[in-house]
């Protein structure tokens, strides 16, 4: 009987002794992959071309009932595109990314609300956690288009759509009623 006593404490002072938080904490941010790999157009005569890959790995945040814009989102200031650790962008080649170039390589993406517009940042910097942004990092700054979605997205999603005739293609992100878009095309 003692015996049965001590393990009925030992697992009623377990249940006690978890934070209350713990009990009722939401899932965590999910990491996600948007990915392509696409072939460069054929130049008659030439060898086919390597096929290449156009990455983003991101924290994909939850919406959960917030507004994601002015709650999660705030205008005029740097965002991480993201959750948790920073939004990595990697290709194999080079692009023009909104009309600027970027080079080959890794990078990480953020992106800047303002009233007139957003921006998507490339910075150099990589290997950071999302809040860690370096403005002297910066490589490009593109303008996004955004549109409004009548149907609430709760999750970030970011994808990589590829255009049917060509090394080319458009960025998309959405998260709650907005829809950000910018082209890229191999160089």
């Amino acid at each position: 009987m003692t015996r049965l006593r001590l393990i009925a404490a030992v697992a009623l002072g377990t249940t006690v002794t978890l934070p209350l938080g713990a009990q009722i904490k939401a899932a965590p941010s999910t990491r996600a992959t948007a990915e392509v790999t696409l072939a460069a157009p054929r130049v008659q005569g030439q060898p086919a071309p390597t096929p290449f890959k156009i990455r983003v790995d991101y924290g994909q945040p939850h919406a959960r009932g917030r507004k994601v814009m002015h709650d999660l989102v705030k205008l005029d200031e740097v965002w991480r595109l993201g959750a948790n650790a920073a939004t990595e962008f990697s290709t194999d080649v080079d692009l023009k990314l909104g009309g600027a170039t970027v080079p080959k390589g890794k990078y990480t993406l953020f992106t800047l609300p303002t009233k007139s517009g957003w921006k998507l940042i490339v910075n150099k910097k990589t290997g950071e956690w999302g809040t860690e942004y370096d403005a002297s990092a910066d490589l490009v700054k593109v303008d996004l288009h955004a549109k409004t979605l009548t149907d609430p997205v709760e999750s970030l999603q970011i994808t990589l759509v590829p255009a049917a005739d060509a090394a080319k293609g458009t960025m998309t992100i959405a998260w709650g009623t907005l829809l950000l878009t910018v082209d890229w095309a191999a160089k």
